[in-house]
């Protein structure tokens, strides 16, 4: 069998250090990324722009080179299939293929999200994503209106002020039609700005603009693909109710002889300890939400839903304060 050989271009430079940090797919909890080419292919840059999208192919050095067949997306309980039929790494030639949006261009360093592939990989080609008039494809997505930019603002200022997040935790959106806005990754939802907020669509969780998305989008678009009639998603690590829930069990958390409690009690959730960013929590979410407006997710914090992001930033804030007086009666 004849044999041929790749050059490596360059490669990428990423926060993911293992596999196990990896997402399945970019769109899943991809981040911020650069790749660095080799300075003798730098020239193979000319004409690519910030806001372009590109097809970045990598070689997957850690990937097994013997397997024909695997598990789809590494689930043992789903029979296997043949490798050219999945997406899987593990493959005689394992080459991936990732959609990415240049943010950033600096000689022979591109800027781009949202890239799942883990720091060191190497990098073989890029191409230009196409139009349908075969013209490289650039953002058709309008900027995030002033409007829903000072909605989250006002939310994240206000959760921030009341404890339900801190430092860079947490995360909120807004459905706009088949779309949504979510807050980026590691920005302070005290502080947002317009430049902190992403506009992802719905159906395949394809970033429309700005970037990184935060790593519970998953979770965000789980939820609102199941429930069509959420307007809002708010995910908070509020400290009563994490406390609370360090102390008591669960058939005890927020039970108390109060009428709020019982009746804001019906409306939550429960969901075991799950990696955070991860589909098993987004599907865990979705499915724990589709019933109930919020849901507590052990060891992690509470998503509440709503008609709107106040509603379910007011549902919170009313768990969080029962928590409160709960905790207060334990000491």
């Amino acid at each position: 069998m004849p044999e041929e050989s790749l050059t490596i271009i360059g490669y990428v430079r990423s926060s993911l250090q293992r596999r196990t940090d990896a997402p399945k797919q970019g769109f899943e909890g991809g981040v911020q990324a650069c790749v660095e080419l080799e300075p003798e292919f730098t020239a193979g840059l000319d004409g690519v722009r910030p806001g372009q999208d590109l097809l970045l192919f990598t070689w997957l050095h850690k990937a097994r080179r013997d397997a024909l067949q695997s598990h789809p997306r590494g689930d043992t309980s789903k029979p296997m299939a043949g490798v050219f039929s999945l997406r899987s790494p593990h493959r005689p030639n394992p080459v991936g293929m990732h959609r990415v949006r240049v943010l950033a261009l600096d000689g022979p360093r591109l800027t781009v999200a949202p890239l799942e592939a883990i720091d060191g990989t190497p990098v073989v080609d890029i191409k230009p994503v196409l139009d349908a008039e075969g013209r490289p494809a650039l953002p058709d997505a309008p900027s995030v209106p002033e409007a829903d930019a000072a909605i989250l603002r006002e939310a994240g200022e206000r959760a921030w002020a009341r404890g339900l997040v801190s430092g860079f935790n947490g995360n909120l959106s807004l459905r706009r039609g088949k779309t949504m806005l979510i807050t980026a990754s590691g920005c302070a939802k005290g502080r947002l700005t317009q430049a902190d907020i992403v506009h992802v669509r719905i159906a395949d969780g394809t970033t429309l603009q700005g970037g990184p998305c935060s790593s519970e989008t998953p979770m965000h678009l789980a939820v609102y693909r199941a429930v069509p009639g959420s307007q809002a998603i708010v995910h908070l690590h509020p400290r009563n109710l994490l406390a609370l829930s360090l102390m008591v069990s669960e058939d005890r958390l927020l039970a108390l002889p109060l009428y709020e409690a019982s009746a804001y009690r019906r409306e939550l959730a429960f969901v075991p300890a799950l990696n955070p960013g991860s589909q098993e929590l987004a599907q865990a979410v979705a499915a724990a939400l589709v019933e109930r407006k919020a849901v507590f997710m052990h060891g992690h914090g509470l998503t509440c839903r709503g008609r709107d992001v106040f509603s379910a930033l007011h549902l919170a804030e009313e768990l969080e304060g029962l928590a409160a007086i709960q905790l207060q009666t334990l000491r």
